[in-house]
């Protein structure tokens, strides 16, 4: 088959045509309109990031296109060993983590017995939390038992670790809530 360039003038811009006359199977260049060979990938022109998708403990291999500092795409990563560029829908919806209209930014926070929420900065969120844990600990702390032997525990609060937490991070609040807090009610969602 003798390729020419494709023009797309008179009666050979139909790509019926232009597949006839080239003898072809209507599966290359000749059988795209003008329009279609103008088409671009909307990802073409981007920067690339590798990362790692936030929801799980499986650790897929994310590429993160990205243009003027705005996310474009995200997909799965082919080299990544762990998920050889599969993602299931929610990492491959990931990208609403940063820009769902939706998304809440600022910290929540609704008094007891009202009706509506109230924005807190950080501060005064990790203040509130912070005061309530070490209340808690105060009120239902275990020094001893009944037959006097050391306990040091309390029972009055647990702590839900999340699967994409790494080792290291897990092992600091084993450490501070177990030993630090005396919590003894510590677990994680990866297990459960």
């Amino acid at each position: 088959m003798r390729r020419e360039k494709v023009k797309s003038s008179g009666i050979w811009r139909w790509p019926l045509l232009r597949q006839v006359r080239y003898g072809t199977r209507g599966t290359g260049t000749e059988v795209m309109s003008s329009k279609t060979r103008e088409l671009r990938a909307r990802i073409e022109k981007t920067e690339v990031s590798r990362s790692i998708c936030p929801y799980c403990g499986v650790g897929c291999g994310q590429l993160i296109y990205h243009k003027n500092g705005k996310v474009i795409q995200i997909e799965g990563d082919p080299e990544s060993p762990i998920s050889q560029g599969t993602l299931c829908p929610k990492g491959a919806a990931s990208r609403q983590l940063l820009q769902h209209e939706g998304r809440i930014t600022k910290v929540k926070y609704r008094p007891p017995f009202a009706k509506q929420w109230q924005d807190l900065t950080l501060y005064e969120a990790m203040d509130m939390i912070a005061d309530r844990v070490w209340e808690s600990r105060k009120r239902t702390f275990i020094e001893r038992d009944s037959n006097d032997l050391y306990l040091n525990h309390t029972t009055g609060i647990a702590h839900l670790g999340g699967a994409t937490l790494d080792n290291e991070e897990n092992y600091l609040i084993r450490k501070l809530f177990g030993a630090g807090l005396g919590m003894v009610a510590i677990s994680n969602q990866a297990r459960i």
